[in-house]
């Protein structure tokens, strides 16, 4: 009569067989997973930011929901211009934030009724929607709010395109050229989407 221990041996027997029989394909497997993910590291680190929105203060310029890449590598080369939009690293408040380039160091910035100065120059906003901001205002009521506010020499004041709902440099203060980490972003999903969004 076979006794437990033995079912046992033979059952533990069996595993092992087929774990050899199958470890050149579980070793293929493993090495697979860790060289992607080591490529993806590199890329989402040195050359394009993995993009995940999550919220409307970009509305409708980037929605909620979209996936896409930002350039880290255009960010090095060309650095950072006026109306880009950009990825900044807010680690203070756990993710990343995606927001628009209005203002460069020692500028200073103000709205007046709606209008953007740069220095007491008017700037015209044009990358804004227009049918967005007259749903969002009723054509009553200011889309930006009037502020005055003067930048350092490494510090830039960027905004949401959403004004009415955006956290950005009107509460958290101008962010530092080492905290835009990656512009533009080239959404991927949802495919309606696809396409790049820069500065223009």
């Amino acid at each position: 009569m076979v006794t437990l221990k033995e079912k046992l041996k033979d059952i533990g027997a069996v595993i092992l067989l087929w774990l050899m029989m199958a470890w050149e394909d579980i070793k293929d497997i493993f090495t697979t997973v860790i060289v992607t993910l080591l490529v993806v590291t590199l890329i989402n680190t040195f050359f394009f930011k993995i993009v995940v929105v999550s919220g409307t203060s970009m509305y409708p310029t980037v929605k909620s929901g979209s996936i896409g890449f930002s350039n880290i590598i255009s960010r090095k080369l060309t650095g950072i211009e006026r109306f880009d939009i950009v990825v900044i690293n807010a680690e203070d408040r756990g993710k990343n934030l995606i927001k628009r380039v209005i203002g460069l160091p020692n500028e200073t910035i103000t709205y007046s009724q709606g209008k953007l100065y740069i220095n007491d120059q008017e700037y015209s906003e044009d990358f804004l929607d227009q049918d967005y901001v007259i749903s969002q205002t009723g054509g009553t009521k200011l889309f930006t709010g009037d502020f005055t506010y003067t930048l350092g020499s490494n510090e830039y004041f960027c905004m949401g395109d959403n004004r009415l709902v955006s956290a950005d440099s009107r509460i958290y203060g101008p962010f530092t050229e080492d905290e835009i980490i990656a512009t533009n972003i080239f959404v991927i999903y949802p495919f309606s989407e696809f396409g790049i969004r820069n500065g223009n």
